[in-house]
């Protein structure tokens, strides 16, 4: 049985092969695709935890969720659940005919992990305690910023929004430019799944980062103020709105304003085992897949299903 770190790297057409076999069982896998920032949840707990209650073999799929939804619309991927960050992945897979509501069942925060082995590591920590400026931090000479590609994933986005918000926050315009240069900036971006890792290694010194995953891997991060990481759903309309802006997509540019940072899980039209997924959703919604996201370091679930 491969392990499950080698099940994300099966190539897609295995992946589908495995999908479509039949019922879900010890020797068919129960495929999910989710959020990359959620890979040590799945990996180390919810993951195990299905397993062991339903005599399943879990196997995830974590990638950036727009990448993820417009692979699932076009069902060049066939899964079970589909778990994304903000609305927006949903509404894809909605518009596809794939999914007819989505359930929250988590939510979290933007902040600004930074790496134990950075030179800079002394300056973020006294950010983190308040005793430092955030833009004098980041605009640091040789401060190595890591973030994700705003085309694919959610928090590649997020970053966008949030150093916008940041700019008007802290009275310091032209922030986001000076940090982060042009939205699609090839020595910032990384994938997803190995921004954190290469910050841990210490080849980037700080990036943007959900605080349920940098919880989840144990990295020292800088907290940011309910005006700027996106947490607040009650600050979406009179706050959020204000980093409306142009970002990045497949194919050019749309208008967006952030959304609040909830995780919604959906199960598919086309799922290939429709009542294990059923299984699954109320495992996720339930007390101990609740408990299992707490102890990640995820926030309550917050907001109501999206209908789209």
């Amino acid at each position: 049985m491969p392990t499950r770190r080698e099940a994300l790297a099966l190539p897609l057409a295995a992946t589908l092969a495995a999908a479509l076999a039949g019922t879900a069982d010890a020797a068919t896998p129960f495929a999910v695709a989710y959020a990359g920032s959620m890979g040590a949840l799945m990996d180390k707990g919810i993951g195990p935890a299905f397993e062991a209650a339903e005599r399943v073999r879990f196997q995830g799929i974590g990638r950036g969720a727009f990448a993820l939804a417009r692979l699932i619309a076009a069902k060049q991927m066939v899964v079970n659940t589909f778990i994304p960050i903000t609305a927006g992945p949903f509404e894809i897979v909605h518009k596809a005919g794939l999914a007819a509501t989505a359930v929250p069942v988590a939510s979290t925060q933007m902040c600004l992990p930074y790496s134990p082995k950075s030179p800079h590591r002394k300056l973020f920590e006294a950010v983190a305690a308040g005793r430092e400026s955030l833009p004098r931090a980041l605009l640091t000479a040789g401060v190595r910023f890591g973030r994700t590609d705003p085309r694919t994933d959610p928090q590649g986005r997020n970053i966008l929004f949030t150093m916008k918000l940041a700019e008007i926050y802290y009275k310091s315009p032209g922030l986001a430019a000076k940090v982060l240069g042009p939205a699609i900036n090839p020595r910032q971006i990384f994938a997803e799944p190995s921004l954190l890792a290469r910050l841990e290694a210490g080849q980037i010194d700080i990036s943007s980062g959900y605080l349920s995953a940098v919880h989840s891997r144990g990295l020292p991060a800088i907290p940011l103020p309910a005006e700027i990481n996106l947490g607040d759903a009650t600050k979406a309309a009179t706050w959020y709105a204000r980093a409306r802006m142009a970002v990045p997509v497949a194919h050019g540019t749309v208008t967006a304003v952030p959304q609040p940072l909830v995780f919604y899980a959906m199960t598919l039209a086309n799922a290939p085992h429709p009542k294990a997924a059923a299984t699954f959703l109320a495992f996720l919604t339930g007390t101990r897949g609740q408990a299992l996201f707490t102890k990640f370091g995820y926030s309550a679930p917050s907001g109501s299903p999206l209908t789209a």
